[in-house]
């Protein structure tokens, strides 16, 4: 008796996207964002709950299915009422997420260029630090409206990667902190100066560090600052940041090998890339740069986007001096325009 060939259905069903394995399917579905991933929940039985599983969730605005355009708003306070109504959505959408979860979460982002304020992110926050072991938690928010990071997100010991944009940082420095943090970006975070330290201090793995904004005034040292940086391979700063962090002059004539001599036990042993933007030729950010590749033996790039606007020499003098200056290591010093 012959076998029965396989009809047409069965020799494709053999050769879809159903055969591939379920962490195959979850890669998939990470590229495409949240809604569209939920769509995939009406193909079939199988893959009724299969978007549940992705490891990692991103929200926006666009999260929300957008409607028809309507006329604009004549009043404030429609626009308002249309803002709130907007959130409440978005955030009811995230909640319905969260709430058929059938498994971890590793990657978190929420990233939102309204006026909102986000209250509801406590309890989202609250969530993910008592239900799941997320690795990269990423929160970039609008300027207009600075958000409070909970105390609870202190208690995410699992973080490798933490991204904040306009969020305000004020508790009072804690014991325990992110101890696997890799990767800490602060964009525009309000920070004191005694908290940056504190979490720094409390981060022995951390190999990449990105700075922009102010974190106190004359009140941070080199030595403070390079000190709890102890295995850094990728620094990224913001000019004003630099100057910040105070190099130690008590007087404006104070000579470059004074500043190495009394900072001589601070080496960056580990720093492989440095990025400055909004650089200039001021002596504290010239010294600033100075002191860094005397200090940093495995240091491969220094990266300077100047923010000179003047004569177009500007930025190869500033080369010049920067090459003659005492280095530790072959590295490669850029000097380039802020807008090449």
């Amino acid at each position: 008796m012959k076998a029965k060939r396989p009809t047409k259905a069965q020799r494709l069903s053999s050769t879809t996207i159903n055969t591939l394995p379920q962490t195959t399917i979850e890669n998939i579905l990470c590229f495409l964002p949240i809604r569209e991933a939920a769509r995939t929940s009406i193909l079939s039985r199988e893959w009724r709950y299969k978007w549940t599983t992705i490891p990692k969730l991103e929200f926006d605005s666009s999260t929300l299915s957008k409607g028809k355009n309507k006329e604009k708003l004549p009043s404030d306070i429609a626009s308002a009422r249309k803002n709130m109504d907007e959130r409440c959505k978005l955030f009811n959408a995230i909640h319905q997420v969260l709430l058929m979860r059938q498994g971890p979460i590793h990657e978190f982002t929420f990233h939102s260029n309204k006026s909102y304020r986000f209250y509801e992110l406590d309890q989202i926050i609250f969530h993910l630090s008592r239900n799941h072991t997320v690795k990269k938690l990423t929160l970039a928010l609008d300027y207009m409206y600075s958000y409070k990071l909970p105390l609870c997100a202190f208690s995410m010991h699992q973080l490798k990667d933490l991204d904040l944009h306009y969020v305000v940082i004020d508790h009072q420095p804690i014991v325990s902190v992110f101890g696997s943090l890799r990767s800490l970006s602060l964009i525009k975070v309000k920070i004191s100066t005694k908290a940056l330290l504190h979490i720094l201090s409390n981060c022995p793995s951390l190999k990449r560090f990105t700075l922009l904004g102010f974190i106190g005034h004359k009140d941070c040292t080199i030595i403070e600052l390079f000190d709890c940086l102890h295995v850094i391979e990728d620094l990224t700063i913001y000019g004003y940041c630099a100057h910040q962090a105070e190099l130690g002059y008590n007087d404006e004539n104070e000579i470059y090998s004074g500043i190495l001599e009394k900072y001589s036990d601070v080496w960056m042993e580990h720093l492989k890339e440095l990025v400055i933007y909004y650089f200039n030729n001021s002596k504290p950010s010239m010294e600033f740069v100075k002191f860094i590749i005397s200090r940093s033996p495995k240091l491969k790039k220094v990266l300077l986007i100047s923010s000179v606007v003047h004569e177009k020499d500007e930025e190869l003098e500033m080369l010049k001096v920067l090459l003659q200056a005492p280095r530790v290591s072959p590295v490669q010093i850029v000097v380039k325009k802020y807008d090449e």
